[in-house]
């Protein structure tokens, strides 16, 4: 696994300047590499790492792993090299209970004993609540409560790695995740991208209600996962209802992703806010959230990075 490295070449330092920024990353499984991409040129950009610079990271599914690497201090580089060694690994598994445990192999190497009380920035892990059907969102700052200051506890009580497996447990192609909190419940939890796949509302609401920011003072980078033609399906039966099915959990997260950014543009229309996630139509670039052909993955990354480039003035405005 790689780990933190003691030398590195971000070592740009931003002076405090009373803006209150948050970076958002939507879920998607394997089309996270997109993202990368994105991260890639803005951690350039800035010349340090993205911790320093946002003061609130949200995260939901695959944005949900690299939201809390980047809050442990990860560079994008590193974690790069951790979605290329695990993540084709976890898709190409067959069965909900082999993705389940190689997710979960992912988790525990990758997070080990890692708790929310070791962020070094704001954190949102977003959950969905199985039973309940209600969000259940992993924070590290008793700051970020809406309520229930007394009993605050960071994540619950409850690992990174376990917070973040539960996010990114799209069922019915992933198990169920159940995690213990500090107050010995027991939750039983699935993918956050069926309340927000884009968790961006979430992460506005904790700056200005919890947080008590002015709205005038946030900025906001929402990074998608892009959206891409839906690649065939194979020609045996059970292939063709496989495909079927992934391609509805597909539609179903992209609704709730376009529906959360509607409510976003209406709700805090004055907040500015960078969106990326661009549309790929070309029939080469179909692909869905189980991609796991590297090549194609490594392809996502690029147009992250060619996204990025179209939005480079703006976003340094935001950042620097």
């Amino acid at each position: 696994m790689t780990e933190i490295t003691t030398v590195s070449s971000l070592t740009a330092e931003h002076q405090s300047d009373g803006v209150f920024r948050i970076l958002s990353l939507d879920g998607g499984g394997a089309k996270g590499f997109y993202t990368l991409g994105v991260l890639k040129e803005i951690e350039a950009m800035l010349g340090c790492p993205l911790y320093k610079r946002f003061d609130l990271v949200f995260g939901t599914s695959t944005g949900a792993i690299i939201a809390s690497l980047i809050a442990l201090g990860y560079e994008v580089d590193q974690i790069h090299d951790l979605y290329k060694e695990h993540v084709p690994r976890v898709m190409a598994q067959k069965s909900p209970a082999a993705k389940t445990a190689a997710l979960s192999s992912l988790a525990k190497q990758v997070f080990k004993e890692k708790t929310f009380e070791d962020v070094m920035t704001g954190i949102g892990v977003v959950t969905t609540r199985w039973m309940t059907e209600r969000p259940m969102i992993f924070k590290g700052k008793v700051a970020q409560a809406h309520g229930r200051v007394g009993t605050f506890k960071p994540g619950f009580g409850v690992s990174v790695a376990d917070a973040v497996q539960a996010s990114c447990s799209a069922y019915p192609f992933f198990e169920r995740k159940i995690v213990t909190t500090a107050a010995g419940d027991k939750v039983e939890l699935i993918d956050g991208g069926y309340c927000a796949n884009n968790p961006t509302l979430y992460a506005i609401a904790d700056a200005v209600v919890a947080l008590k920011k002015e709205r005038k003072d946030i900025r906001v980078v929402s990074v998608g996962v892009g959206v891409y033609p839906e690649p065939k399906p194979g020609f045996l039966m059970w292939v063709a209802k496989k495909w079927l099915a992934v391609q509805l959990l597909q539609k179903t997260l992209e609704i709730n992703t376009q529906s959360m950014d509607q409510l976003r543009e209406i709700l805090f229309k004055d907040i500015e806010t960078i969106r990326i996630s661009d549309t790929f139509e070309r029939p080469e670039m179909a692909t869905d959230l189980m991609e796991h052909n590297v090549d194609k993955l490594n392809v996502l990354r690029q147009r992250g990075s060619e996204s990025f480039a179209s939005r480079e003035k703006q976003l340094r405005n935001f950042l620097i």
